[in-house]
């Protein structure tokens, strides 16, 4: 099986910079770049194969068509791929989001809940003296709400 190069789809919000850009090649087409979705099988901002014969594909087309077997075996219990990585560059402050449970999101929007994890490449000063500030408050098991 050969590796394959993915091609990120661009996000354009108003918190959003240039350093996805300027320090990482990204290619970007308005005033801002604020994330890069780069493993993505969402039909929101999918990726693209970059490479071989399947080049121009979404990964979505690529894995209908080659099965699922290209996961490996972890996946294969999922109906569509439950991985969505990003890069993102955020400028000022993300705009709020509340993300709806498995349960709940496949019922009313015939996909998956969003369950997060952070791994932050870079910060600045300002950036981790915020982020220090900001509590993290569990009103259930399924929601969380920022409090600053």
């Amino acid at each position: 099986m050969a590796i394959l190069k993915l091609k990120p789809s661009g996000k354009d919000y108003i918190w959003g910079g240039h350093k996805l850009v300027d320090n990482y090649g990204k290619e970007m087409t308005g005033d801002r770049l604020a994330e890069t979705w780069e493993l993505s099988c969402h039909p929101d901002g999918p990726s693209f194969v970059d490479n071989g014969e399947d080049a121009g594909k979404t990964l979505r087309q690529y894995i209908e068509k080659h099965g699922k077997k290209v996961l490996g075996t972890n996946c294969e219990r999922f109906e569509d791929f439950p991985i969505l990585t990003k890069f993102i560059d955020a400028q000022d402050n993300l705009s709020i989001q509340v993300h709806p449970d498995n349960e709940y999101a496949l019922k009313n929007e015939g996909q998956y809940g969003k369950t997060e994890m952070w791994y932050v490449v870079a910060s600045t000063t300002d950036l981790t003296e915020k982020s220090a500030k900001m509590n993290l408050q569990k009103e259930s098991k399924k929601t969380l709400f920022l409090k600053y």
